[in-house]
């Protein structure tokens, strides 16, 4: 077992007014600390997802686990071939290497906190989801950053059958 120790020697502090918010309703995403604040520890975010949107198309993470925390409201979210629906308090936990996804449940909202641990410096993923949602940047664009962010698309049979 190796033992990971993050580098970094000043309280992290993000401020909900100094956050940089990307996106906006029905999906909001609030960039908290990304991995190089947190000296590799970890990059999270706040995503406030409104009446069943989806948050993420199912994907994996080869070094990170995911942690996702609800805030409020509902959501859906798949671990690997089960879909899982979460609410206030609940936490779910998927491990590196196994398909993931979140959506608001059909009809509700949802606020949660994601955390990924170790962390990837990911805030530019977000914006690059941004420049995809105003037309400045393709889908397949993400095809190209995949390693970069450690952020790999499949499809799933599970999520599709629970979201349509």
């Amino acid at each position: 077992m190796s033992l990971f120790v993050p580098k970094f020697d000043e309280t992290v502090i993000v401020r909900e007014a100094e956050a940089e918010v990307v996106g906006r309703a029905p999906i909001t995403i609030r960039l908290l600390a990304d991995s190089s604040a947190t000296g590799g520890a970890l990059s999270t975010q706040r995503v406030t997802l409104r009446e069943g949107a989806d948050g993420a198309k199912p994907h994996w993470h080869d070094h990170s686990a995911e942690m996702f925390f609800l805030l409020d409201g509902a959501a859906d979210i798949l671990s690997g071939d089960d879909v899982v629906t979460a609410g206030p308090g609940d936490l779910v936990v998927v491990p590196p290497g196994r398909p993931h996804a979140f959506a608001a449940v059909p009809g509700a909202d949802a606020d949660l906190l994601i955390v990924l641990t170790p962390g990837v410096e990911r805030f530019e993923y977000f914006r690059h989801l941004r420049r995809i949602a105003l037309g400045e940047a393709t889908p397949e664009s993400l095809l190209e950053v995949q390693e970069l962010y450690d952020n790999h698309f499949l499809s799933s049979r599970a999520w599709d059958a629970r979201r349509h």
